[in-house]
């Protein structure tokens, strides 16, 4: 869906601009907010380009480099890290080739951290995409991680 088509959505108004950015960055192939699409966003609602930027830097959901096909968010809570996100983080580095806030050269996975998910009952968790993985182990990973693969 072209951003125009997005825009004409929303009524110009600051109030829808978080979901603004949510659906152009899900529209996007590289799950990402381009400059040139900030500019249209920040026309059509008369918003200065920091103004923009100060909302895509604080949320760390949104992202201005492109991502991958899978965006991995592992939990680094207090909670998860005790149960053993560590382990997991090393498993997804070793596993994946690359450290947080980077892409694999493939463009299929985007590895980053968060804060924390909600799910803390359930051991170490983490997010792909929009669907959380609880319980996790090293064993779990590597599967999870090769059936996204031969998708």
């Amino acid at each position: 869906m072209m951003t125009e088509e997005i825009l004409a959505k929303y009524k110009p108004q600051k109030d829808n601009l978080i979901q603004i950015l949510h659906e152009i960055q899900d529209a996007h192939h590289q799950q990402y907010l381009p400059e040139e699409e900030l500019i249209k966003i920040a026309k059509y609602l008369n918003m200065s380009m920091s103004s923009i930027y100060g909302v895509t830097s604080y949320y760390t959901m949104f992202s201005t480099k492109p991502r991958g096909k899978y965006i991995i968010r592992l939990c680094e809570s207090p909670i998860c890290d005790m149960l053993g996100s560590d382990k997991i983080a090393i498993k997804l580095k070793e596993i994946l080739k690359i450290n947080f806030n980077e892409t694999t050269s493939d463009g299929l996975f985007t590895l980053e951290s968060s804060e924390c998910l909600g799910l803390c009952g359930n051991k170490p968790s983490m997010m792909i995409n929009q669907r959380t993985y609880t319980g996790l182990n090293e064993d779990i990973i590597e599967l999870i991680i090769n059936d996204l693969r031969n998708e």
